[in-house]
């Protein structure tokens, strides 16, 4: 599934969403002053040992976000995914401060409304100071991966169409659940010809596809679905089923590839290390607050069935 990607770069923290979005810069969505030491209540989403997030930290954070961003955090499964980012980022926080790095001279010396994330970024960098890529490692992935260099000259797509932004986000969590394209191609898409063969559209040169289309589909990967490209004719989810091409040499390609494998590396580590953090720290979900959230456009998160 598809939900969170925690990039790491030199040592920096960067939340970055493929599907769904939640600001870093929002630098005090977790707590409010005199917070701590509640106990779990209406007016509180979630509590982290002595840390909590209000209904108003996470109207905060929402307030932040661009209006599509919003879209995927609507209705009870939204909310969820979106507290649970947020709880992710306060055990960081929490696990920060519970190792003294907050009493560095370094941190110390910064602007009080940005010491939060400076903490979670210290954090890493102090987990991935010994997270290294070995050269056989990249070399070992390239030559076990060279599908995923390939400069394609053609590729072969299929796609499914639907009408509404709605139907599109419902559509891509079910191939992000791994449905089957073609099976699902067949039963929704509303370009019936090309859903009769399970979405096959055939194999295309450059210059030989709508224009929009042929951007997102000579970026991607070979069996990578795209995120829904809106056209006139509805939203377009496309999948490149394959590619034909040269392999980029090597050389062209390892620097690049070593970022790729040690933001992975890093990734599974920090996966990890948050799983470990939730076993030791009393992380509490209070999802009857989730109604009562409001986002910029005043709309409320549907309330627990």
């Amino acid at each position: 599934m598809a939900v969170l990607i925690l990039l790491l770069s030199g040592g920096g923290a960067y939340f970055a969403y493929m599907k769904y979005y939640v600001k870093t810069e929002s630098l005090n969505a977790f707590g409010v002053p005199g917070t701590k030491g509640l106990q779990i209540n209406g007016d509180v989403v979630a509590k982290i040992d002595d840390e909590v997030i209000t209904i108003k930290d996470v109207e905060r954070e929402l307030s932040t976000m661009p209006a599509f961003a919003r879209e995927f955090f609507k209705g009870q499964e939204g909310m969820t995914r979106l507290v649970d980012e947020l709880v992710k980022k306060d055990l960081l926080y929490v696990e920060a401060k519970k190792m003294g790095l907050d009493k560095e001279e370094d941190f110390r010396r910064k602007p009080e409304e940005i010491k939060k994330n400076a903490l979670i970024t210290r954090l890493l960098e102090v987990r991935n100071a010994t997270s290294q890529v070995t050269d056989k490692e990249v070399e070992d992935y390239y030559n076990s991966h060279k599908d995923e260099f390939v400069q394609p000259v053609t590729v072969r797509v299929s796609q499914i169409v639907v009408r509404t932004e709605d139907d599109s986000k419902k559509v891509y969590q079910r191939l992000q659940n791994n449905e089957p394209f073609a099976r699902l191609a067949a039963e929704v898409s509303i370009e019936r010809r090309s859903a009769n063969s399970g979405g096959d559209l055939g194999t295309f040169k450059r210059g030989e596809m709508n224009q929009e289309l042929e951007k997102v589909a000579f970026r991607l990967k070979k069996n990578q679905i795209s995120m829904p490209v809106p056209l006139g004719d509805g939203l377009h989810i496309l999948a490149v089923t394959d590619i034909k091409g040269a392999a980029h040499d090597f050389n062209s390609v390892k620097g690049g590839l070593r970022k790729q494998l040690m933001a992975k590396k890093q990734q599974e580590g920090l996966d990890q290390f948050i799983e470990g953090l939730k076993k030791t720290h009393a992380v509490e979900i209070n999802k009857d607050s989730f109604a009562k959230i409001k986002t910029p456009g005043g709309e409320t998160s549907a309330p627990v069935r």
